[in-house]
This record gives structure tokens, sequence and C-alpha cells, in this order.
């Protein structure tokens, strides 16, 4: 009996069904942008300073600039723009009084400049940006920053919490009606964070977003995977993700149309209401169908391929007959460590995601802490992506998996040190070292998603890819501390530990079996005989069709993630 990789050498492994149906799920990944790395213009900074009753007033009157004002009337402005105290105090002087000063107005007020008292900023602050955030809305600055790392890290708590519900009601229930539970809450909730009241609502709702958000973006990841074929699966899989790139330049022009967060969040949310369309738009995975014993499903489903690739089902391959006497597959938590094999590659996976994540957006804040216009910078550091994908788009298929993977985490842990030792007088060589870190760790991050999927069998393969990926999820927790807390000891440190974390993950990632050219592991024994020789695809495992007796008895739990087969 065939698998369903023989039967879609026949009836199309990429032809027009799985071309329009990978088509509708990119456009799923592009719209997972704003939620991962929206923050960047949510929770934009900006150059902020206390507002002090009676300083316009002075200052229209003495006929001052902004930087005479700024100098005047700010604390420590001239000598460190960027000082806690010109940021988050004031001089406790009374600028309404009269005679005072144009040429020195603290002198006038004080006597000493020196002795003039500092005080908080009780009147709240001024920013200098046309636009809103949540940080200019509810004043996170200051003695609140730490409300902002809040805001992002409630989405990253998302994330890992749903990665522990998603992956399992997936691998339980099916991909598609996951798929449309996760688009119907996260586009509620992305509605009602643009209408949130306070700071504390719009928490809640971003935590929500959090917890469907992700699961959904990798449900559509599996199912790319799971409806093309073997020689395809790679290609999808990047493409996929390219177009989360996609999604990056796209919020980036947005964003910059509209400044102002609450209606950004509308614009950004209101386009995923038309994601449930999939109701009728999508089938079922057939892998899923089979893997449940729902074996007269998964025909149809092949049927319906077929005939949408105007494609002729062999007579050979329209018995798939439901065995009533098959037990179904259920996922099970502890199938990731049960077996040998599978528990190296879960402990191998968890600490990649780790790597990508801590590395990926630990880049990304690194460069944020130098001023700069944050449109372009985020732009940049977006097209970047795109000649790391065409490079493992052209070296996957001839050298494997393995390699370009432990090079890509090699060259990010020596771009990272040569950041942070090269000085600043020489600035292109930074800038040069600074992108191959991010062309590296964007290469990882792609090849995690990829292979991740494919070291798994079908009923683990969401399970295993979530309980991996949910590491992602802590090391986006952890990075803003790891970023700004030793920035504030030695600026370059954090690229240091960056570095060596990045070696770390290259050596470990040399111990996976390697995946080109293999079919997807149907089974837990699949999965466990893949570090061994490539068999003949004869003596591959067929898909449960005939009778029960060639089914293994394993109890298999699920969860899902990024599932790129």
């Amino acid at each position: 009996m065939p698998t369903l990789d023989d039967i879609l050498e026949h009836i199309g492994e990429f032809d027009k069904f799985q071309k329009q149906t990978f088509f509708v799920l990119c456009l799923l990944s592009a719209a997972f942008t704003p939620v991962y790395v929206g923050v960047v213009f949510f929770g934009f900074t900006p150059e902020h300073r206390c507002f002090s009753p009676g300083v316009a007033e002075l200052s229209q009157r003495c006929g001052w600039s902004l930087a005479e004002q700024l100098n005047h009337t700010v604390p420590e402005w001239g000598s460190h723009g960027a000082a806690y105290s010109s940021r988050c105090s004031r001089y406790e002087v009374d600028w309404n009084a009269t005679g005072v000063s144009c040429t020195d107005p603290l002198g006038s007020l004080v006597g000493n400049r020196s002795s003039v008292p500092l005080g908080p900023c009780q009147d709240g602050w001024v920013y200098d940006y046309s636009g809103t955030s949540i940080v200019t809305e509810f004043n996170l600055v200051c003695e609140d920053s730490w409300k902002l790392d809040l805001f992002q890290s409630s989405v990253n708590v998302g994330f890992f919490i749903g990665s522990v519900i998603i992956g399992y009601i997936a691998d339980r229930f099916g991909r598609k009606l996951c798929l449309l539970i996760t688009v119907l809450i996260n586009s509620v909730s992305g509605v009602l964070v643009a209408f949130a009241p306070s700071y504390m609502w719009t928490v809640i709702f971003r935590l929500i977003q959090g917890l469907v958000s992700k699961g959904g973006w990798l449900t559509g990841y599996v199912l790319t995977a799971e409806f093309v074929g073997l020689s395809f699966r790679r290609t999808v899989g990047i493409i996929y993700q390219l177009a989360f790139t996609v999604g990056l330049l796209i919020l980036t022009a947005v964003a910059y149309v509209l400044p102002h967060w609450r209606w950004l969040q509308l614009a950004v949310t209101l386009p995923n209401f038309f994601f449930l369309l999939y109701q009728w738009c999508l089938p079922e995975s057939p892998r899923w169908l089979i893997t449940q014993k729902q074996n007269d499903k998964a025909t149809e489903v092949i049927k319906r391929i077929a005939k949408r690739n105007k494609k002729q089902l062999p007579p050979s391959f329209q018995n798939l007959k439901s065995e009533e006497d098959g037990e179904k597959l259920k996922p099970s938590y502890l199938d990731l460590v049960r077996t040998p094999q599978i528990r190296k590659h879960t402990f191998i996976l968890m600490y990649s995601w780790f790597t990508s994540s801590v590395l990926y957006q630990g880049l990304i804040m690194h460069m944020g802490l130098a001023s700069g216009n944050i449109y372009l910078d985020f732009l940049y550091s977006a097209l970047v992506e795109f000649p790391a994908a065409f490079i493992l788009l052209l070296t996957m298929d001839r050298i494997g998996r393995r390699y370009p993977w432990a090079v890509a985490n090699v060259m990010t842990g020596g771009a990272c040190l040569v950041t942070a030792l090269v000085p600043d007088t020489l600035y292109w060589l930074k800038m040069t070292a600074a992108c191959l870190g991010r062309m590296g760790i964007t290469m990882c991050y792609e090849m995690v998603c990829l292979v991740n999927p494919e070291l798994y069998p079908t009923s683990l393969r969401n399970l295993g890819v979530l309980i991996c990926s949910s590491m992602c999820d802590i090391g986006g927790i952890m990075t803003p501390f790891i970023v700004y807390r030793l920035a504030e000891l030695w600026h370059e440190l954090p690229l240091v530990l960056f570095a060596g974390i990045a070696f770390v993950g290259g050596g470990l990632v040399l111990l996976l079996p390697e995946t080109k050219g293999k079919t997807l592991p149907e089974t837990i024994e699949d999965a466990e005989n893949m570090h061994r020789l490539e068999r003949s695809k004869e003596n591959t495992v067929y898909l449960q069709i005939l009778t029960s007796e060639a089914v293994p008895k394993y109890e298999c739990t699920g969860k899902f993630q990024d599932a790129t087969n």
C-alpha cells in the first residue's frame, strides 16, 4: 500500500490545489507580524521630559529656540540629553514667577544653579512625537517604564501557555478546527486591544492575543507542510516564513501612515476576520485524518485534491477503508521524551528555539538602543531577512539541513563578537557584522521551523513543534532583561553572551539526523529510526489501510507549533 507521499506524486505534489491553499495560508503568516513585533510601534518610546508649568510661556516671551529652552529648563540636558534626570525629574522652581531672566533663568530664581532642587514629574511629560503609543497615552516612562516590558512579556506568556493548549487541540481535534478557533479569538481580542479603556485591560487583551495567535500561525505552517509532497516541503516552509518578512514591510508602511497606536491596531487586526473564510476553502489535513483512522474522509480530501489538480487518482489508491478495529493515535506529552532519539531531538530543538528567539529579538532590541529613524531601522532589519531565505533555498537541497544550520549559528556568533569588539570608528565594519548576525539568526530561525516538524511522527507533530517552540516564548520573556540590564554594565555585553549561545547551538544541531530527502515519519518507530541509514521506500511504514495489525499501539498527545514538513 502507498504512503500519502506516493499518492501526491500521482495527483500533484504542488499543483493548483496546493498553490491556492499555500497562498491563502501565507496571508495568515503575514498577518501574524503585528502581534509578534508590533510593540516596536505600539510601544514606541519617544524622547521625553517633564512638563513644567510656565516653561512654554517663558520660552515664548524670551524667544528661545527649542534647544535653548531645553538647556535652560531641563536638568542635565546640555551635558547628556539621555540622562535619567533629564527625562524623569524637573527643577523645583516657579517658572511663572515675575522677573525671570531670559539669559540665566535659574540664576535669577535661586541664585546658585548647583543648588537647584529636583523633583518628580508631577504634572506629566512632554513627548517629542506627533503620534501616539501606549507609552505616551499611559505614561509608561521613568518609574513606570517596566510596564512596557510587561506589555510585551504578556504576549510571550500567552505564546507559552498557548503552546500547551493549542497544539493539543490541533493534534487531537484537527488542524482546521484549531485554525478557525485561533483566528476568531485573535481577531476579537485584537479589536478589544484597540478599544481598551486602561493599561491593565490592554495587557489582558494582549495576553489573550498571545494565547491563540502563535498557535494559529503554526497551524497554518503545519497545514502547508502536510498538503504538499516531499520535494516541495522545504520550499513552502521557507516561503511561508518569508511571508512573515513581507508582513514586516507592510507593517512598517502602515505604521508610517498611521502613527496613532489605536488606529494602527485596528488596521492590522480587522483583516484577520477574512481568515474565517477558511471554513469553506480549506479541507482538513489528510495526514491527520489517516492517523485518526478517518480514512474515508482522508480519501475524500485526496479525491478533492486530485480533482482540483485535474489528475486521475489511480484505482489502486481509492480503496482506503476506515479501520474500525484500529486504535486512534492519541498524542501524549510523555512520548516526547519516552524514546531515546525523540528525547534527544526534543532537548536539542528546545535549545535551538530558545537560542533563535533570544538572538533574533535581542539583536533588534540592541540595535534599538541607539537613536535613529524607527521606520528606516525596522525596514532595514526586515530587508536583511530576504537573502537569508534565498541562501537556504539554494543550499538545503544540495547540502542538507544540518550543516547550513550549524554554519548559520557560527556566523551569528562570530558576527556578534565582531560587532562587540570592533571600535565605533570602524562603523562600516560594525554595521556589516550586525547585518551578517541578523541574517545568520534569521537562517537559524527558519531552519528550526523547518526541521522541527520533520523529526516528529504525524500524531506528535503539532505537539512536538509547540512544546519545543515554547522555549522560544521563554526566551522572548527573558530577552528584554538580558539586553537592557547587561547593557547597563557594558553596552556590548549582551552581544558577547549572544555569541556564546550561538556557538553552543551550532554544535548541538550537528547531533540531529539529516532530514534532506526523507519522507515525514508517520509513526514513533519511523522517528526513532531516522538517525540510521535512509531506508528504501518499500520498507517504510505505510498508511494504515487494510489491517490493524500493522498499526503500532502508541498513545500520543499533541501539541502544535511551527511545523514545516
